[in-house]
């Protein structure tokens, strides 16, 4: 061991054993990277295994909670000022009456989610029970309570073309990791196993990505707010001009 080696920090402890602690936890870090990734990449593939079974979904969502790619998600979320505001107050989960719902004007957002929810046989409470403590676990929870919503809005189907396009806009948004993993893997799978319909699924996505990019931030909305709201006069204020639904993975459709 040279002079160097034994040179002493200011807390006492000897240089090089600092640098090789250093390097172990860099070494670790990685590792640890590593096996997220891996389980990722599994989660991804069990969702298309179980087709987009909600269970599988929510592990894949979960599996991002304490990620890089998860903190840089909520940046982008807080930088949006109506994104801040709701993370501030812990805006509560979603809790839709669609009882009264169904008694709206038929042209508003609440009546036409309740029809979409009903029409599909879904159950409002689907979405899987997280605590909300954290940043990452109100975002996430968010986002999988509001997601139907976003069907309404921007008017994609819940075949799974529609489904990549509605994920399509909130990648886009602000980079939430399952989605952006679920996007990818949609247009990857569909390349691979059914070429002869990767236009329209690719053509789903791109017209999410577009959505995203001209619209408000979807998941930063108070959409129970306004519930009585006409759908036309929120896409207005949002910038959706050319929702989905008249097209093939449209909700008209």
């Amino acid at each position: 061991m040279t002079a160097a080696d034994l040179a002493i920090t200011s807390n006492g402890l000897p240089w090089l054993w600092l640098v090789r602690q250093q390097q172990a936890l860099a070494v670790m870090a990685r590792f640890k990277t590593l096996l997220q990734t891996l389980k990722q990449a599994r989660l991804v593939v069990e969702v298309g295994r179980q087709k987009g079974e909600l269970s599988s979904v929510a592990d894949l969502v979960d599996s991002f909670l304490d990620t890089p790619q998860m903190e840089a998600c909520l940046e982008r979320f807080r930088a949006d000022p109506d994104g801040a505001a709701l993370l501030e107050e812990r805006y509560p989960p979603l809790q839709p009456d669609l009882e009264r719902m169904q008694q709206l004007p038929s042209n508003s957002l609440g009546f036409q989610y309740a029809k979409l929810i009903l029409g599909q046989g879904y159950d409002p409470d689907f979405f899987r029970p997280r605590p909300v403590e954290s940043d990452a676990q109100w975002l996430t929870q968010r986002i999988a309570t509001t997601h139907d919503i976003h069907h309404v809005v921007a008017g994609f189907c819940t075949r799974p073309e529609g489904e990549a396009g509605v994920l399509a806009i909130t990648a886009m948004q602000i980079g939430f990791p399952a989605y952006v993993s679920l996007t990818n893997a949609a247009a990857i799978s569909r390349f691979r196993l059914q070429p002869e319909s990767f236009g329209e699924m690719s053509q789903a996505i791109s017209h999410g990505i577009s959505l995203g990019f001209g619209a408000k931030t979807l998941a930063a909305m108070r959409w129970e707010d306004r519930w009585d709201k006409p759908l036309e006069q929120w896409r207005d204020e949002l910038g959706i001009s050319h929702p989905a639904n008249p097209l093939a993975y449209g909700l008209a459709q």
